[in-house]
C-alpha cells in the first residue's frame, strides 16, 4: 500500500470509528427507553384489574413510541450526515458529542411525560420535554454545519438537509411555548416534527447531480 492510500483512507477509518461509537450511543438510549414501561401495580390481581391497569399506562406507551421513533430517525439522520463528512477533525468531534449528549438525556424527559402526562402537571412536562428537544434540534443543525464545511457536494441533496434542520430549532421552540397552553398541542408538535423528519430520511441518498450543481 503506497502512502498516498494511507493519506486518502485515514480520514474514512477515522469516521468510521466516531459513527460506530456514536451508534452504540444511539442503542443505549433507545434501549432505555424501554426501563420506563413498568407493569401495573393491582391492589387486587384478577384479570379485568390487569387489563384496566395496563390501559392506564398509555402514557408511558405514548412517551416511549414518541422518543423511540425520534431516536430511530435521529440514528438515520446521523447515518446520512455522515455520508458526507471527510474527516474526524475536532469540530466535529466536539459538534457530535453536543448531539450525543443530547440523544442520551432523551430517557428523562420521556420518564417526566411518562408518569405526568395524565395529570395536572402535563404541562410543565411536555415543556421539559419540548425544550430538550429544542436543543436536540439545535445540536443536528450545529452538527450538520459542521460536516458541510468538509462535504464537496451540492446540489439536491444538500438543499434538503439544509431546509430540513432549519425547521427544526423553531419547531420544537414553538413546542415548548405551546406547552404551557396545551400539552398535547406541544407533543403534537414534536410528534408531526419526527414524522416530517421521517418522511424526510427517505429522501437523502445522493443524487447524481449533487456533484456537478452549483452551490
Amino acid at each position: 500500500m503506497t502512502t498516498d492510500n494511507k493519506a486518502t483512507m485515514e480520514p474514512a477509518k477515522e469516521t468510521a470509528r466516531l459513527e460506530a461509537f456514536s451508534d452504540g450511543v444511539f442503542a443505549i438510549a433507545i434501549t432505555l427507553l424501554i426501563l420506563e414501561l413498568q407493569p401495573p401495580r393491582l391492589g387486587q390481581v384478577s384479570v379485568s384489574a390487569l387489563l384496566v391497569g395496563l390501559a392506564h399506562l398509555w402514557p408511558s406507551y405514548f412517551a416511549f413510541l414518541t422518543s423511540f421513533g425520534s431516536i430511530l430517525i435521529m440514528w438515520v439522520h446521523h447515518h446520512a450526515i455522515f455520508r458526507l463528512a471527510r474527516k474526524a477533525d475536532a469540530p466535529l468531534l466536539f459538534a457530535n458529542g453536543f448531539l450525543l449528549l443530547m440523544v442520551t438525556i432523551v430517557p428523562f424527559p420521556t420518564a417526566v411525560v411518562a408518569q405526568y402526562l395524565s395529570t395536572p402537571a402535563a404541562r410543565a412536562a411536555a415543556f421539559f420535554y419540548a425544550g430538550i428537544f429544542f436543543f436536540l434540534g439545535l445540536s443536528f443543525y450545529v452538527l450538520l454545519r459542521v460536516v458541510l464545511r468538509q462535504c464537496t457536494l451540492s446540489g439536491p441533496t444538500i438543499q434538503r438537509f439544509r431546509r430540513g434542520y432549519r425547521l427544526g430549532p423553531p419547531g420544537y421552540l414553538i413546542a415548548t411555548l405551546a406547552a404551557p397552553l396545551s400539552a398535547w398541542v406541544s407533543l403534537g408538535i414534536c410528534t408531526l416534527l419526527w414524522i416530517y423528519w421521517g418522511l424526510m430520511a427517505m429522501r437523502l441518498e445522493p443524487c447524481e447531480d449533487d456533484a456537478s450543481a452549483p452551490r
